[in-house]
């Protein structure tokens, strides 16, 4: 498996996502000194969901965003293309209906959702736009689209450790994990995704207005929402 690009064939993007599923959440502990927790609870006050809202959480991997969203009162539907991350995920909450989709082709009728969340899973779809303009698709009109993802900060001190962190210290900790190639791939899939302001503009053209982002972690994470017209 090559991973210098940081762009892979959708089979292989889904085969190492099986792989690291075991270890995904402590990875992301350890990763993120726990803070991956905070960043998707502000995702979630930005899809503004609560009692009575339906929901939909696209590369849902084992379930955190969507139960942060189930815990504001919405239902809630997570979607993945990994099995193993889906049992996982259906083991921490066996009331979410948790179903595997593709997600630049997402089983769900036009304006199903008052809300749509992927946390973390927008830089690996094949296809950027086409996965955007399918959240778009499934939102309803004035429903929230929310994408919460790493991206790369510009400005030093923080972009040099960013980098220190992202290209050696990340891949020592899948070495340790037993999956160098997996945590390889994840630095080299943020420096190829778009920066917040292109990001943003790929959900205008995706259908969204009043696109906004916010940056926090030090510029380390954006969270981008935007209204489905």
């Amino acid at each position: 498996m090559t991973t210098a690009s940081g762009t892979l064939p959708e089979t292989q993007v889904r085969a190492m996502f099986d792989r690291i599923a075991r270890v995904y959440d402590r990875m992301n502990g350890v990763m993120t000194a726990g803070m991956h927790h905070r960043w998707r609870a502000r995702a979630v006050d930005l899809a503004a969901v609560g009692p009575g809202s339906r929901a939909l959480d696209v590369a849902t991997g084992t379930g955190d965003l969507a139960i942060a969203l189930r815990d504001r009162g919405a239902e809630v539907v997570g979607m993945d293309f990994s099995e193993v991350m889906l049992e996982l995920a259906r083991a921490k909450a066996p009331d979410i209906r948790f179903e595997p989709g593709n997600a630049l082709a997402l089983p769900y009728a036009d304006g199903e959702f008052d809300a749509v969340t992927v946390g973390f899973g927008a830089r690996n779809f094949s296809d950027l736009g086409r996965g955007l303009a399918e959240l778009a698709r499934v939102t309803k009109p004035g429903g929230r689209v929310v994408v919460l993802e790493i991206t790369t900060p510009q400005k030093p001190p923080l972009s040099w450790f960013f980098r220190f962190w992202f290209d050696q210290a990340v891949p020592r900790l899948g070495r340790l994990a037993g999956d160098s190639d997996a945590y390889t791939y994840l630095p080299s899939s943020v420096r190829r995704f778009p920066g917040p302001e292109a990001l943003a503009g790929e959900l205008a053209a995706a259908g969204l207005a009043n696109v906004r982002w916010v940056l926090t972690a030090g510029g380390i994470i954006a969270l981008h929402a935007g209204r489905r017209t």
